[in-house]
């Protein structure tokens, strides 16, 4: 996590069990967190070289593999989470670290995907569940959800719409993940679907 914590409010309040939340930056959701009575972990990107060019993406995927592990976590949901991983991270969490994306993937990948759809002028976007892997915004998807971009839209106003159906869907998905491995199945195996909204 390292944004505002919003997914994270939803996924809790769709009673989740939440063992763990982990942010590589102060955050708001850190709090939401603590409030909730539930483990709260900063795992610092500026110990790795912040934001510059020499940032050590291997070593930091490293120590939150790591810290993850010692805390007991295998499942990972990430929201809103800053940092791109190595193979070193998803090795220890093979086809078990899901992310909500703001676009219809593959189209509109990265960290700007809701910039780059209203500057294409395309007529809908929407969020993605998917299983995240090292390539980004890359891994299996698991479901979607179709957004209208309206013509008075611009980019905050259709982002605000898109987190308002990330903030259903992705629990959605998660309880029915959490339910595939229980089941013995992995996550994958959880039916992709593209739904109207």
């Amino acid at each position: 996590m390292s944004g505002s914590g919003t997914i994270l409010e939803a996924i809790i309040s769709q009673g989740i069990h939440v063992a763990l939340v982990a942010s590589d930056r102060p955050c708001r959701g850190l709090e939401i967190a603590r409030d909730a009575g539930i483990d709260a972990l900063l795992v610092d990107r500026s110990a790795f070289g912040g934001f510059a060019k020499d940032f050590d993406r291997e070593g930091y995927s490293a120590e939150l593999a790591r810290s993850l592990g010692a805390h007991g976590i295998n499942l990972v949901a990430m929201a809103g989470f800053g940092t791109v991983t190595t193979a070193v991270f998803h090795e220890a969490f093979p086809g078990r670290v899901l992310n909500t994306h703001p676009s219809l993937l593959p189209d509109f990948k990265g960290w700007h995907a809701v910039a780059q759809v209203i500057e294409a002028k395309v007529p809908e976007s929407g969020c993605t569940v998917h299983i995240a892997t090292e390539e980004l915004d890359n891994g299996p998807i698991l479901a979607q959800r179709r957004v209208a971009v309206l013509a008075s839209d611009d980019e905050s106003t259709l982002h605000e719409r898109i987190k308002t159906v990330e903030r259903s869907l992705y629990p959605l998905v998660i309880s029915r993940v959490i339910a595939s491995l229980e089941e013995g199945r992995e996550p994958v195996s959880v039916a992709g679907t593209l739904e109207e909204n």
